[in-house]
């Protein structure tokens, strides 16, 4: 797909990889509207709305539509992240992130389906946590899982439209979200230096992949791991024994 003069949704499009996204698909020539709950400095028009808000998705995707004159591309970014042992989790913490990561993602990209009346690419931002098994975690990394099998199943029903499905499954990434780690000591040295690459990501990097995903025209249906290899990373590594004998 060529984003010169292209018409692209992102959702979350405010901060962290969503911003990242957006500044650069302007960058590609594209013209951008953002849905968040704030304003995206970068966008070319920012539309107000709560993903978890069923409502206020349809109508700000309409908004944007109408702003724009179609749909070419659409980016679903927004999330929310949380902490909680499963048996201290509450129904409204589950609730919380779900409604958000996942049911707001399905109403996006049912939304901006129908409006792509020519085809188009729509790519969801996930993670590697939906394939990892992370303590602490379990209502993110469901949400994560079960938006990448979204991702999957509306490729197969909406390819017949012309329209591809994909998504980038981050890993330990720079973003404000990122930053609710500070609080535990040692946490970012942890994870960077799991990191084949030896470092966290930053979101300009992920939004890297999310555009090149949106121009590949006969990729569908795929989740791509923009991660830096952390998900390499394996706890019965004989190599990590080997290393820490020869200390």
């Amino acid at each position: 797909m060529e984003l010169q003069g292209a018409r692209a949704i992102v959702t979350g499009g405010a901060s962290g990889i969503g911003a990242a996204c957006v500044a650069q698909l302007r960058g590609a020539g594209a013209r951008v509207v953002s849905l968040d709950l704030d304003d995206a400095p970068d966008a070319d028009w920012s539309v107000r709305a709560d993903i978890a808000d069923e409502d206020a998705v349809v109508a700000g995707v309409s908004e944007a539509v109408t702003q724009l004159g179609g749909l070419d591309v659409a980016v679903l970014s927004a999330g929310v992240g949380g902490s909680a042992a499963l048996l201290d989790m509450t129904t409204q913490e589950w609730d919380r992130v779900l409604n958000v990561n996942l049911r707001g993602a399905f109403v996006s990209l049912r939304e901006c389906a129908r409006a792509m009346t020519g085809g188009g690419a729509i790519v969801a931002v996930t993670s590697i946590s939906g394939f990892l098994s992370e303590r602490l975690m379990a209502h993110y990394a469901v949400s994560k899982a079960g938006l990448a099998q979204l991702v999957r199943s509306a490729a197969r029903e909406l390819g017949a439209r012309g329209i591809r499905v994909n998504a980038v499954a981050p890993g330990t990434t720079d973003t404000p979200m990122f930053a609710a780690t500070e609080r535990l000591p040692g946490y970012r040295e942890q994870v960077a230096g799991r990191a084949a690459l030896g470092r966290l990501g930053t979101a300009a990097e992920v939004a890297q992949a999310v555009v090149a995903l949106s121009r590949l025209d006969w990729v569908t249906g795929q989740i791509v791991a923009a991660d830096g290899g952390v998900s390499l990373h394996s706890p019965i590594d004989p190599q990590e024994s080997i290393e820490g004998n020869e200390r």
